[in-house]
């Protein structure tokens, strides 16, 4: 096999392979091989169709059935061969014809991650937000825990006032035609959440049991699903039952209930927890400056291949995150291809700081030790308070111990970064300041 490699950019490579005759010839056979398995020609049993009858009424097919192998069984090893290590599914852009006693060509674009040379990534001066506590936090904290314990009891009350959770039967109309997605039964909907469409929650407050009413709204011209934003729509609202919140005081007792010995205790663990939540905050914000410099210092392509990715991983832990509340992208207004639009450019973020990341590893020879694997594995049976044995079990995966690996890696080299930068600490900013959008966050 022949193969001859060329360089589109900095981020694509094209491949032109040259398949020998005789491997080609192997290949027809095969093919022919399992059309004569079922081919149905007169006065030929199955499986008995001689090679010239076969290629005089089934050579195209032959043909085209022996491209996908020949391109299959060679790719890859052309690939390994020239130590091209592909992001994403190599495309095939040009393929010639099979023939038998002719040897095949074809020619793949392949996306490849971009050989570069960092540059300026020592003495960079940054910013770190100084620590500070608010005790109220813990108060705060207190309030939302009674909050999570609260009963939702039938009210005696014959009307719904906001903060009541009303239980609806619900179907929207838009020009008098109901529309995808927006009907339900037995739909329990907390007057004053805001996590309906803006003016619907509104118009249920005062409404009594079984009454029904009509209720106008106008989805929001931002709205994920492109078909309804910016349009009136009526929605025909049945009201089943009205309860009202019942939170439960905070107290010893309560706090039993969230596994502290008393409300005292309570109160130190939700202080330590948040003040290791705050640090971990400015840290990740001191980590993001960092990339964001290091992105600015160094101009790159990046493949799309690995965008697309990284976006998916953005989604599947997202929709995680969405889950665990009870809630879906479709109730933010989100699809798929509205969250790759709003998350696009923190996916290119993301690719290119674990590019930077990699190569100034490479660039310094910093190293992953087997130590740091093991102690990270420690680390991690500690935090979920799982069996050591159990978490090393997990690793023997390959795919996930170098995932594990790439995350210490990252680790390290930030840590270098840091060390060579100058970090200055500053005041914190004020919350109107603090416009940073972390619905999504990635973990390394």
């Amino acid at each position: 096999m022949k193969v001859t490699v060329e360089d589109l950019s900095q981020i694509k490579k094209k491949l032109c392979l040259e398949v020998a005759a005789d491997v080609v010839a192997v290949e027809l056979e095969n093919a022919y091989k399992k059309i004569a398995k079922t081919a149905d020609i007169k006065g030929f049993r199955k499986g008995k169709v001689p090679r010239k009858i076969l290629e005089q009424n089934y050579g195209p097919r032959a043909q085209y059935d022996a491209t996908g192998p020949l391109i299959n069984n060679t790719l890859y090893k052309a690939l390994l061969d020239n130590k091209i290590e592909a992001v994403s599914q190599p495309e095939v852009v040009k393929s010639g014809e099979v023939e038998e006693g002719k040897s095949f060509s074809y020619e793949v674009e392949v996306e490849v991650r971009p050989e570069i040379v960092v540059k300026d990534y020592t003495g960079l001066s940054l910013e770190k937000e100084k620590f500070s506590f608010d005790d109220s936090i813990v108060d705060q904290q207190l309030e939302q825990m009674a909050n999570s314990k609260v009963q939702l009891d039938i009210t005696s009350r014959k009307k719904a006032r906001d903060g009541d959770t009303v239980i609806i039967d619900f179907e929207g109309f838009i020009d008098g035609t109901p529309f995808e997605n927006g009907s339900a039964t037995d739909f329990e909907l907390s007057l004053g959440s805001n996590s309906f469409i803006p003016g619907f929650e509104g118009q249920l407050i005062g409404m009594k049991r079984e009454q029904e009413k009509e209720v106008e709204v106008t989805f929001p011209e931002e709205y994920g699903a492109k078909e309804l934003a910016g349009k009136p729509a009526v929605f025909k609202v049945l009201v089943k039952e009205i309860k009202e919140k019942n939170i439960p005081k905070m107290d010893d007792a309560l706090a039993k209930e969230f596994e502290a010995e008393s409300l005292d205790a309570l109160k130190g663990q939700i202080k330590d927890n948040s003040i290791a939540q705050e640090k971990q905050r400015i840290d990740g914000q001191l980590q993001e400056s960092l990339m964001n410099t290091l992105v600015e210092n160094n101009s790159f392509e990046v493949p799309e291949g690995m965008i697309v990715n990284q976006l998916h991983h953005l989604k599947d832990s997202f929709t995680q995150k969405l889950k665990a509340q009870g809630m879906t992208l479709e109730m933010l207004g989100m699809n798929e291809e509205t969250f790759a639009t709003t998350y696009r450019e923190m996916a290119v973020q993301q690719v290119k700081g674990e590019i930077l990341l990699d190569t100034i590893a490479a660039q310094e020879e910093i190293k992953v030790e087997e130590s740091a694997v093991e102690e990270k594995m420690q680390s991690f049976a500690d935090d979920s308070n799982v069996p050591l044995d159990q978490v090393q079990k997990y690793f023997e995966n390959q795919q996930a111990l170098a995932g594990l690996k790439g995350q210490i890696l990252q680790e390290m080299v930030t840590t270098f970064l840091l060390e060579k930068s100058t970090v200055t600490e500053v005041e914190p900013k004020q919350p109107e300041e603090n416009n940073t959008d972390d619905s999504v966050t990635e973990e390394s």
